[in-house]
């Protein structure tokens, strides 16, 4: 760091006698809470959040909101409004340095006449990639990046993941018996987890931008795929389904509530044109990927979801679906629920002709945590 601009930042410190770095790292954390606040509701844009202290007291506070605006800095700027002159900034993403489809909250930080901004990461989209903390210190303003930086990299791992490698950061969820199947004999659904899973598999819904299923799951289980918590009914993802040759019916329980909550299909260039009009008819969005084998191209697939903006997609299913994304390596963080209760030999396995250990054991996922669910055990694997 440099020696003027190190000046800068204690002669803020000391200003303010009661800031202290063990302040700096609460007042981040806060800033995070916030920030998650916008999970799968912010897309396009990533999930920030914002906090604006003043003598040790919060005066602002903001997160992205539904649909990617405001962002989280105008809206703490908003709610802190003259108190923001002098005050610092606690900020989980770069602030923006680029007029998108409103100016940059870079701007809006140096004429709000704020001297310090503490920011948890430099943003990887390359229309700011420090382009806003550079402009934030050509103004005069003490900029510190790095505080927070491990967690925030875990909650905006989806716009990470979209600006880095151009496709969603991929939660896969696996519901998986004590022999390690997922449905029982002829692809029948059977009850595996109990009501305190499907709680948490709820939760983990409203957390992401979509959930996606493969036809086959979509036909033997015919979901609803919402988030149905108390309350939390508004926050259900974008359901997306699999559907090389278009066989969802129209009748199917997503697509009697495509106009409640979005649904995507995805078929391939070849699908009948007729079986397309019907799905559009009750109000689903049929879209196109290349196939192969019948199957969708599933990086394709990512590719055309993250050209769209999705950022976090969570894949329920099925076993077919989930292999896939396993052998190609494009799991990201696995969360897996084991029961105690046995399925028998006849049921399908979770993980469609690969061992369960090609998950559990990946070289590139690690396990990161394991935890009680009711009668049930969930491991949290995260690419490492």
């Amino acid at each position: 760091m440099a020696a003027g601009r190190a000046g800068v930042m204690e002669a803020n410190r000391s200003s303010n006698p009661t800031q202290t770095r063990s302040d700096d790292g609460r007042f981040m954390e806060l800033a995070l809470q916030l920030g998650r606040r916008g999970l799968g509701r912010a897309w396009p844009n990533p999930a920030v959040g914002a906090l604006i202290v003043k003598d040790g007291v919060i005066v602002g506070r903001g997160w992205t909101q539904p649909g990617g605006r405001p962002h989280a800095e105008i809206e703490a700027l908003r709610r802190a409004g003259d108190a923001a002159r002098g005050a610092t900034l606690y900020v989980t993403l770069e602030p923006c340095a680029h007029h998108g489809k409103s100016p940059p909250c870079a701007d809006a930080v140096v004429a709000a006449g704020m001297t310090r901004v503490v920011s948890a990461l430099e943003d990887p989209n390359v229309k700011v990639a420090g382009q806003g903390h550079e402009r934030l210190r050509r103004a005069g303003i003490a900029v510190e990046v790095g505080l927070g930086a491990d967690q925030a990299r875990r909650d905006h791992a989806g716009h990470i993941r979209r600006m880095r490698d151009g496709r969603p950061h991929v939660v896969l969820k696996l519901a998986v018996s004590a022999d390690g199947k997922a449905a029982a004999a002829g692809r029948r659904p059977v009850a595996i987890t109990g009501e305190e899973v499907r709680a948490r598999v709820h939760l983990l819904r409203a957390q992401c931008d979509a959930v996606m299923i493969g036809i086959g799951t979509a036909l033997a289980d015919d979901p609803l795929l919402t988030c149905r918590l108390p309350g939390m009914e508004s926050k259900s993802p974008i359901r997306i389904v699999l559907d090389s040759a278009l066989r969802l019916p129209a009748t199917s329980r997503l697509a009697q509530t495509a106009q409640d909550v979005p649904v995507w299909v995805i078929g391939g260039s070849s699908a009948p044109g007729a079986a397309e009009g019907a799905l559009r008819a009750a109000g689903v969005e049929v879209l196109r990927a290349p196939a192969s084998d019948g199957r969708p191209d599933i990086s394709a697939v990512l590719a055309l979801l993250a050209a769209r903006g999705i950022t976090r997609l969570m894949v329920e299913g099925g076993p077919t679906l989930a292999a896939a994304l396993v052998a190609a390596d494009l799991v990201d963080q696995a969360v897996l629920f084991r029961s105690t209760r046995t399925v028998g030999p006849a049921g399908v396995d979770a993980l469609e002709g690969l061992p369960l250990a090609a998950l559990t054991q990946s070289r590139r996922l690690r396990r990161v945590a394991t935890d009680a669910v009711g009668a049930d055990t969930r491991d949290i694997f995260e690419r490492g």
